[in-house]
């Protein structure tokens, strides 16, 4: 018996926390999960019609390759229907739920999924407080059991507050993960790197974590990992280099590539580099203070690489070739997201994937 409170809802079988493992992004979706809201209270006024535009491309570029499921408050439903140009008017649909929430950030409020072999789904709810209480979250915290339902999934209750963009995992039982995030105080007082990363390995099917220090306290996230590394397969990670020496990422993003230099995997194997080199410019239109100016916040959906790119046209080519490269069998797409951007966030922090 596992000695965490793991608890099943929504299941009328026991199902045993042994049997799950979170599948790598890359493997086939079911469908991708977004929302679409932007607060004039967090986004200003003047960015709100930006960001509501730069979610319907998201979801129309996504909609090429695999059904999208998008959250909606009410009194957007209008403008997401007229930006989307008709939920069916695309090779696969897209789907609106009515849902109220504070921000469109569902990587970290939507559940995380995992799967196990006999072909059974369930969703993880890590219990999302505002990334350590810094922003408004009484409907944020309720998306995670919102979509499970509209899932019909079986909700696996963990002890630990975390969000999706701390997890990166390679789908062969290695995870990357972010200590300045998880082991926070804010998020889980109390519970050391031995007690996180037993019942982390238990939920989500690991035998190792790879963790990175990260920074504290310079962004909402605390230094999610998924603006910092991902794997681009078992043994491959894609890792991001600010070269803008005033930033305080410059020096962490070299500390990052330092530590996975010396990593092994879960199966004893070196990792291999693949550095993608942040913007020396971007669209300085929208608020530049949080602006996420760096190419490893992609998303990996059915088919294809949904990528940014920041009018900065030599690092925009360069690291649209690395992923090229790096995931051959794709399909690259580059789009600009600007406004969403400017609010500390990537295309992967916009969505969520639902494996099949």
């Amino acid at each position: 018996m596992s000695a965490f409170p793991y608890c099943f809802s929504g299941h009328s079988s026991p199902l045993s926390i042994s049997d799950w493992h979170m599948p790598d992004e890359s493997a086939h979706h079911h469908r991708t999960w977004m929302a679409f809201i932007a607060e004039a209270t967090i986004w200003g006024k003047r960015r709100v019609p930006e960001v509501h535009r730069n979610l319907a491309l998201i979801a129309k570029t996504i909609a090429k390759y695999e059904p999208v499921s998008m959250l909606v408050s009410e009194r957007d439903y209008t403008i997401a229907e007229d930006l989307l140009d008709g939920l069916s008017n695309h090779p696969f649909p897209i789907e609106l739920i009515a849902f109220d929430m504070d921000d469109l950030w569902i990587r970290d409020t939507g559940p995380t999924f995992v799967v196990n072999n006999k072909g059974e789904k369930a969703a993880i709810d890590f219990n999302f407080n505002g990334w350590g209480n810094k922003q408004e979250y009484k409907r944020d915290a309720q998306v995670a059991k919102f979509i499970a339902k509209q899932a019909k999934t079986p909700i696996l209750h963990s002890s630990l507050v975390l969000e999706g963009g701390c997890i990166e995992v390679d789908g062969a039982r290695t995870a990357i993960m972010t200590e300045s995030c998880i082991l926070n105080d804010n998020r889980n007082p109390g519970k050391n790197k031995t007690d996180v990363e037993s019942e982390l390995k238990q939920l989500l099917g690991l035998d190792k974590i790879l963790w990175l220090t990260g920074i504290k306290g310079k962004d909402i996230t605390d230094g999610h990992t998924d603006f910092y590394a991902r794997f681009a397969r078992p043994g491959v990670a894609v890792v991001s280099r600010d070269n803008y020496k005033a930033s305080y990422d410059y020096e962490v993003t070299r500390e990052n590539i330092a530590e996975l230099k010396k990593a092994q995997d879960a199966n004893g194997t070196a990792l291999s580099l693949i550095i993608l080199d942040s913007p020396e410019k971007i669209n300085t239109r929208f608020d530049t203070r949080e602006f996420a100016a760096g190419y490893v916040g992609y998303y990996a959906c059915n088919g294809a690489i949904v990528m940014q790119k920041f009018g900065d046209t030599n690092a925009d080519a360069k690291a649209k070739s690395a992923l090229a490269k790096a995931f051959p069998s794709r399909v690259i797409e580059q789009i600009s997201v600007d406004a969403i951007a400017s609010g500390g966030g990537s295309i992967h922090c916009a969505t969520q994937q639902e494996p099949a």
